[in-house]
């Protein structure tokens, strides 16, 4: 545990982004308070273990070694290449035939495991290869709906397969006019399709492939009714696709309403990621933790770090205390505009900054490569809301570092 190596004395060499010996102290700051009691407790086992060492592996049950083995036309294949994608991952390599057969599926796998990949490959095929298809993707956050709307771009480069974002947060009249053309893929949140079907501006008897995305947040936020909604919508024949890095019973029984004699793939041998090295700091509440988080902030190895609140108010006062004391530092929260929180992802994917405070909704499902550590700062309100915070490092093969601070 990290209490005896990082509650020690302040190194007097601090790199520039951590500011100096004469920042300003807010004594008193109560940054330790929490809006609400996680359910987790003070379970400190939970958030302890070692990575385990990175191997090269090729398992039994591989089917395909690399991407020209699907039945997937040129151009895609091109695109994926281009990307920089040669192998599969497990999630793509077990799922691609199913979806490319027509089947439903349900697809569980470690977050950063190519989960998006693995159901746009197949998509992208189908609609090239018929451009009546049409396909309807729901995700929880905004900022998961661009990111799919990204990579789905840049498979389809040169393909001329049409797509449209429907996310709160932006232009509206815009987004009318996208959805109104028809596209071939629409990919968005949940409260803005609602809008956009109700302005008579969506038809959802045009997509014939329904895709959740994050279905266990889904369902715990409150948006399994808008589901049953969009459902309804929906043409009779269609294929649908759930995907999620979690899945309880309970969700797995409501996701079986929405599909037919689907196949199910799981290729999650533990609920984290092996090379994500977990443990804690033991904190005090109040003035002490933001002085323990700092002395954090200014080792070396701490080059991009995500931290997590549980409270928009929480980590916009965070944000301050640490701007304040010199660190390049940004934060995402619901009180955000849209336009904000894409400016913010985007330095920090491009290390302009140095950390990202988040909650975890708005951080959920976002693929940030190389983040060096995640940093609960304050406890998640789940143990699955653990396992997708943490599961923002340590992606694509990479050691990523989690610890999660727990009061003494």
């Amino acid at each position: 545990m990290y209490q005896n190596r990082y509650n020690s004395n302040r190194s007097n060499n601090r790199p520039s982004y951590g500011g100096s010996s004469r920042y300003p102290r807010r004594q008193n700051s109560g940054y330790g308070n929490q809006a609400r009691k996680s359910s987790l407790g003070n379970n400190i086992s939970l958030f302890i273990k070692k990575a385990e060492p990175l191997m090269e592996e090729v398992g039994e049950n591989v089917t395909h070694t690399s991407f020209n083995d699907f039945e997937i036309i040129d151009a895609l294949k091109q695109n994926i290449l281009a990307k920089g994608y040669d192998v599969p991952t497990p999630i793509q390599d077990q799922a691609i035939d199913p979806i490319l057969e027509g089947r439903d599926l349900i697809g569980l796998a470690n977050t950063g495991t190519g989960k998006t990949a693995a159901f746009l490959i197949p998509l992208i095929n189908k609609i090239y290869k018929d451009r009546t298809q049409g396909a309807l993707i729901v995700v929880p956050t905004r900022e998961l709906a661009v990111q799919i709307l990204e990579e789905f771009r840049s498979l389809t480069l040169d393909m001329k397969i049409s797509s449209a974002l429907a996310i709160g947060g932006s232009n509206l009249e815009r987004q009318i006019r996208d959805v109104k053309r028809v596209p071939h893929v629409v990919i968005g949140t949940p409260g803005r399709l609602k809008d956009l079907i109700e302005r008579r501006a969506l038809d959802l008897s045009d997509y014939s492939t329904f895709i959740l995305d994050e279905v266990d947040l889904m369902v715990d936020i409150g948006f399994i009714a808008d589901v049953k909604y969009f459902v309804s919508l929906l043409p009779e024949v269609r294929q649908s696709l759930f995907f999620s890095a979690t899945i309880s019973p309970k969700i797995q029984e409501i996701i079986r309403i929405f599909v037919n004699d689907p196949v199910t793939i799981s290729v999650k041998t533990t609920d984290t990621s092996k090379n994500i090295d977990q443990d804690v700091v033991l904190v005090e509440n109040g003035a002490k933790k933001i002085e323990q988080l700092h002395d954090l902030l200014i080792k070396d190895g701490f080059d991009k770090v995500l931290i997590f609140g549980r409270t928009k108010r929480g980590v916009e006062t965070l944000n301050r205390e640490l701007e304040t004391r010199g660190f390049r530092v940004g934060a995402i929260h619901g009180n955000k505009t849209q336009g904000y929180r894409q400016r913010i992802l985007q330095s920090f994917k491009q290390d302009e900054i140095q950390i990202l405070l988040a909650t975890d909704v708005a951080a959920r499902g976002l693929d940030i490569p190389n983040v060096s550590h995640v940093i609960n700062y304050e406890l998640p309100e789940t143990y699955e809301d653990y396992i997708h915070r943490i599961g923002r490092t340590g992606r694509a093969g990479k050691v990523g570092s989690a610890l999660t601070f727990v009061s003494r």
